[in-house]
């Protein structure tokens, strides 16, 4: 059975992206070779099996994982390989440059997320896509969050977690610091009881 994994990284005041989807408050000083959190997002995309985004994040990530001339083959390499499925409801077609590794799923989000978990391989990971992450929190699927805390403050943006109307209780199971400030938060659903 595969788990599912959201890795986001979140400014202090909780945005995954500034108000316009920018995210170059991170990309530009986190990902590049040689550097702490690189190396450690590097273990992490080593361990995937399948890439899950919402329209938004697909959008952003089209227009430049594709076509990436950057300094990180890795993630670069990972990114574009790795199987991945697009949630959205109003797109009518989705495509990832030369790699024909990708599909769009309009209806059923946590449906097929289920059967996705069911399958043999790696990990599922989510990426960004504040509004899938908030639909399959509240259908139970997540089985992990990988919050990466950065040391900004954006003042408007879009949330990690938005219209959300219960209250999910997290047990914190592994957490590290990086020489950037940055932290890593890793949380799983507290068991009840506790």
């Amino acid at each position: 059975m595969r788990r599912l994994i959201v890795f986001n990284l979140m400014s202090l005041d909780g945005f995954v992206s500034g108000p316009n989807g920018e995210l170059d408050w991170f990309v530009r000083k986190g990902f590049q070779t040689n550097t702490e959190f690189g190396d450690y997002a590097r273990e992490q995309i080593k361990s995937v099996g399948a890439i899950l985004l919402g329209r938004r994040t697909y959008e952003e990530f089209v227009s430049y994982w594709p076509e990436a001339t950057d300094n990180e083959p890795v993630i670069t390499e990972r990114m574009n390989n790795v199987p991945k499925v697009v949630f959205s409801r109003t797109l009518t077609s989705v495509s990832w440059g030369k790699w024909g590794n990708i599909r769009l799923v309009k209806e059923n989000a946590a449906e097929e997320v289920a059967k996705m978990k069911q399958e043999e391989g790696k990990d599922l990971v989510i990426y960004g896509s504040a509004t899938l992450v908030s639909d399959l929190m509240k259908a139970g699927l997540i089985d992990e969050y990988r919050i990466f805390l950065q040391p900004i403050v954006l003042g408007k943006g879009r949330p990690e977690f938005k219209d959300l109307s219960e209250r999910y209780e997290l047990e914190l199971v592994e957490s590290k610091q990086f020489k950037t400030g940055a932290i890593a938060l890793f949380y799983r659903l507290a068991k009840q009881g506790h």
